[in-house]
């Protein structure tokens, strides 16, 4: 008898924890219809409400000398992530703030499914998030220069996980 509730509770947790089908497609649709409409901007998209913003040079440590991000109209990293959730959510879900804030308002998840959001550092200090599309693949804003791309997970060699609502 105990077995079989703890298997129960297992498989609830298990399921429980994949983003529903209707979820996933509203992520994707989102995150795939950014790809090439905006600029990487050092900040941006942190401004009052997700979506696109001017950045600020302040923290910048890029290789585009002088720092473009406070006249460049566009999105970082986690303002792609934040904003392409909140189109999916229909909400602000992940909020402002960094890949770290962000970090801490979902859960790991044991096995990576398309619209999960992949996070590279470490648990300590994140640097940079993704939105996963599968096979090996992520939409980002990945530096200074790019626009909102596709990119093989492995273009950062520090992945620190897979994480969820």
């Amino acid at each position: 008898m105990k077995i079989s509730v703890i298997a129960a509770l297992v498989l609830f947790f298990a399921v429980a924890s994949v983003p529903r089908p209707d979820e996933r497609a509203q992520i994707l649709a989102s995150a795939y219809a950014l790809i090439g409409q905006y600029p990487y901007s050092w900040g941006g998209g942190h401004s009052g409400s997700a979506g696109p913003s001017l950045g600020t040079c302040k923290g910048y440590r890029g290789d585009i000398k002088p720092c473009p991000a406070e006249r460049t109209h566009g999105l970082d990293c986690s303002g792609l992530a934040r904003w392409v959730y909140e189109i999916a959510y229909d909400h602000d879900v992940l909020g402002p703030g960094t890949t770290d804030d962000h970090l801490g308002r979902l859960r790991r998840a044991a096995v990576p499914a398309p619209g999960d959001l992949v996070f590279f550092g470490t648990a300590k200090r994140t640097h940079h998030v993704g939105v996963y599309i599968g096979d090996g693949k992520m939409i980002n804003a990945f530096k200074t220069g790019t626009i909102v791309r596709i990119d093989p997970v492995n273009a950062l060699d520090d992945l620190l996980g897979y994480y969820r609502m």
